[in-house]
Protein backbone atom coordinates (compact mmCIF):
# COMPACT_ATOMS: atom_id res chain seq x y z
CA UNK A 1 0.00 0.00 0.00
CA UNK A 2 1.26 3.65 -0.76
CA UNK A 3 1.49 6.32 1.60
CA UNK A 4 0.46 8.88 -0.25
CA UNK A 5 0.48 11.43 2.48
CA UNK A 6 4.67 10.94 2.93
CA UNK A 7 4.20 11.53 -0.92
CA UNK A 8 2.76 14.87 -1.10
CA UNK A 9 4.44 16.06 2.46
CA UNK A 10 8.48 15.03 1.04
CA UNK A 11 8.68 19.11 0.47
CA UNK A 12 5.92 20.36 3.24
CA UNK A 13 7.96 23.61 2.75
CA UNK A 14 7.15 24.21 -1.00
CA UNK A 15 3.79 22.73 -1.17
CA UNK A 16 1.22 25.17 -1.49
CA UNK A 17 -3.05 24.35 -1.18
CA UNK A 18 -3.16 24.24 -4.97
CA UNK A 19 -0.63 21.43 -5.42
CA UNK A 20 -2.55 19.30 -2.49
CA UNK A 21 -5.68 19.99 -4.68
CA UNK A 22 -4.51 18.98 -7.84
CA UNK A 23 -3.18 15.90 -6.33
CA UNK A 24 -6.46 15.03 -4.35
CA UNK A 25 -8.27 16.11 -7.70
CA UNK A 26 -6.57 13.26 -9.16
CA UNK A 27 -7.26 10.80 -7.14
CA UNK A 28 -11.06 11.36 -6.87
CA UNK A 29 -13.66 8.73 -7.56
CA UNK A 30 -10.92 6.22 -6.66
CA UNK A 31 -11.29 3.72 -3.33
CA UNK A 32 -8.86 4.82 -0.67
CA UNK A 33 -8.41 3.99 3.38
CA UNK A 34 -8.20 7.24 5.39
CA UNK A 35 -6.75 7.75 8.45
CA UNK A 36 -8.18 10.72 10.67
CA UNK A 37 -6.13 11.95 13.34
CA UNK A 38 -8.77 13.85 15.78
CA UNK A 39 -9.47 16.23 18.67
CA UNK A 40 -7.72 14.48 21.35
CA UNK A 41 -5.60 12.06 20.13
CA UNK A 42 -9.26 10.25 18.74
CA UNK A 43 -7.98 8.42 15.52
CA UNK A 44 -10.67 7.15 13.01
CA UNK A 45 -9.85 5.05 10.23
CA UNK A 46 -12.08 4.48 7.12
CA UNK A 47 -12.30 3.64 4.19
CA UNK A 48 -14.42 5.98 1.33
CA UNK A 49 -14.58 7.70 -2.30
CA UNK A 50 -13.32 11.64 -3.20
CA UNK A 51 -16.61 12.70 -4.30
CA UNK A 52 -16.17 15.77 -4.57
CA UNK A 53 -13.72 18.57 -4.78
CA UNK A 54 -14.30 22.39 -3.81
CA UNK A 55 -11.68 25.37 -3.50
CA UNK A 56 -11.13 25.26 -0.08
CA UNK A 57 -12.31 21.51 1.16
CA UNK A 58 -12.98 18.19 -0.32
CA UNK A 59 -15.67 15.40 0.27
CA UNK A 60 -15.83 12.06 1.41
CA UNK A 61 -18.49 9.25 1.00
CA UNK A 62 -17.62 6.28 3.22
CA UNK A 63 -18.28 2.60 1.90
CA UNK A 64 -20.75 0.82 4.63
CA UNK A 65 -22.39 3.56 6.31
CA UNK A 66 -22.51 5.86 3.35
CA UNK A 67 -21.62 8.69 5.70
CA UNK A 68 -20.23 11.94 3.71
CA UNK A 69 -17.45 13.61 5.36
CA UNK A 70 -15.55 17.09 4.69
CA UNK A 71 -11.81 17.91 5.25
CA UNK A 72 -9.81 21.03 4.37
CA UNK A 73 -6.89 20.73 2.01
CA UNK A 74 -5.07 22.11 5.40
CA UNK A 75 -5.75 19.06 6.76
CA UNK A 76 -3.61 16.59 5.03
CA UNK A 77 -1.13 19.42 4.90
CA UNK A 78 -0.88 18.99 8.56
CA UNK A 79 -0.84 15.53 8.77
CA UNK A 80 -4.25 15.26 10.14
CA UNK A 81 -5.36 13.47 7.56
CA UNK A 82 -3.28 10.64 5.63
CA UNK A 83 -4.70 8.67 2.83
CA UNK A 84 -3.46 5.85 1.42
CA UNK A 85 -4.05 3.86 -1.79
Amino acid sequence: MFFYTHFLLEKVNNLNKSIVKSNVEKIKGKKIHFKYNGSRNQIEEFDGIIENTYKSIFTIKTTGSSNIKSFTYNDIINKSLQIFI
